[in-house]
């Protein structure tokens, strides 16, 4: 977790080159973006500054969660942000987050971090109490099993 207290973080050591995750990350995002059983189906991804960033995850009891955002950056092969403070038309959405994943070389695989800053302590602590931790480490360790799993 993230000493900033808008900010929540988790982080996980992937045995797995950077060129895999980060290919794992971005072509097989539909396969770990989510715990299981749910499942998210990208609609509409422009991975440039400023490009629509939208996907819709679907729960196993008929639930519908559109995500609605841009990419404030996409740096090939590193990292890329996310936020939903506006949609693919730069208006204004109703924020809660800013997110970025991002990796990086450690020993012989990955390190990767996914990081959510909210605007306040309040929205950080809600984020939280929705179950931040455990939702987003299921996704870390989904991915890095994708990832061992393609090395």
């Amino acid at each position: 977790m993230s000493d900033t207290p808008t900010d929540l973080s988790v982080t996980r050591f992937i045995a797995a080159s950077p060129a895999t995750v980060w290919e794992v990350m971005t072509r097989r995002q539909e396969e770990w973006w989510c715990p299981l059983p749910w499942r998210t189906t990208i609609d509409v991804q422009e991975r440039r500054p400023g490009g629509r960033c939208e996907m819709t995850m679907r729960g196993p009891d008929g639930e519908v969660e559109p995500q609605v955002g841009i990419y404030l950056a996409y740096d090939e092969g590193r990292r890329f942000v996310t936020t939903d403070a506006l949609d693919g038309d730069f208006r204004p959405s109703g924020p809660f987050m800013v997110g970025i994943w991002e990796i990086a070389p450690e020993g012989q695989g990955t390190r990767y971090t996914a990081t959510a800053r909210h605007w306040t302590e309040d929205a950080a602590r809600q984020h939280a109490e929705m179950g931040f931790a455990e939702g987003w480490g299921v996704c870390a360790d989904q991915l890095a099993a994708l990832c061992e799993a393609a090395s």
